[in-house]
């Protein structure tokens, strides 16, 4: 089975810079012939995410804030209107306020639970939802997870919480879309030096104790993670669907 994408078409959500794993998979799935759109949050995160998203040839870049169902609605409309049919969807959002990544986990606000999940978890199942009319010919639906989500990570607290609601999300979105070819998988990358963890307190040292315990004696890279996604969107991964595929140079399997 190929991993060339040629003649088909992907949507990459949550490019934010160039650090970001969203902007990684975008440069992969750009590079193995899809033909792409990426978005971004708002015109401040656009600032330097339109213009390295449109240094791609071919590329679209367009606005998307997956909290709100009616620039969703728009969004995929505009896909409609100017390609007519998707066959990847890449899912690269996540956020908590950074005061719930700081103290204790029982310390977790209600709305700071709120949040976490409607952003990080939420916005899989509307953007499915929309995308799934769209994939007549099936599709790959992709979404970024964390270890975090089933082992207990200090300060990581309630955005783990999320990652184990994303997890959980993506088993029974795999077994609805199924009947229509769309597989649906999560990737559970390393510690990456992204804006957004940088906000988790002790990062530093999480990312230390990786490279130290993980098989392969180091943390992983974006270039890796960004591999991985471009293998999940295409018919090289076929039979694989509900699944969570660890990139975190087998950091996972370790019991000490």
């Amino acid at each position: 089975m190929s991993s060339s994408l040629e003649g088909r078409v992907a949507v990459v959500f949550g490019v934010a810079n160039k650090r970001s794993i969203a902007w990684s998979i975008a440069q992969g799935l750009h590079e193995a012939g899809a033909q792409l759109a990426a978005t971004y949050q708002n015109e401040r995160m656009g600032l330097e995410a339109k213009d390295m998203i449109l240094a791609l040839p071919g590329a679209e870049a367009l606005q998307c804030d997956v909290s709100s169902d009616t620039e969703i609605e728009t969004l995929f409309a505009r896909l409609k209107e100017r390609y007519g049919k998707l066959h990847v969807l890449v899912h690269s959002v996540a956020f908590a306020p950074a005061s719930e990544l700081t103290g204790d986990f029982i310390d977790t606000t209600r709305e700071g639970f709120r949040i976490a999940h409607e952003v990080s978890v939420y916005s899989l199942i509307a953007l499915s939802r929309a995308a799934a009319p769209l994939m007549e010919d099936g599709g790959s639906i992709i979404t970024m997870s964390y270890y975090g989500a089933e082992k207990v990570v200090p300060h990581y607290n309630v955005m783990a919480v999320a990652k184990a609601a994303l997890e959980c999300t993506v088993r029974y979105l795999a077994y609805d879309l199924g009947k229509k070819k769309i597989r649906v998988n999560a990737i559970s990358a390393g510690p990456l030096n992204t804006l957004a963890a940088r906000g988790i307190a002790g990062f530093g040292e999480m990312r230390k104790s990786h490279a130290e315990r993980a098989p392969l004696q180091r943390n992983v890279e974006m270039k890796e993670v960004g591999s991985t996604g471009v293998f999940l969107a295409s018919d090289a991964s076929s039979g694989i669907t509900g699944e969570v595929i660890y990139v975190d140079c087998g950091y996972n399997i370790m019991g000490f």
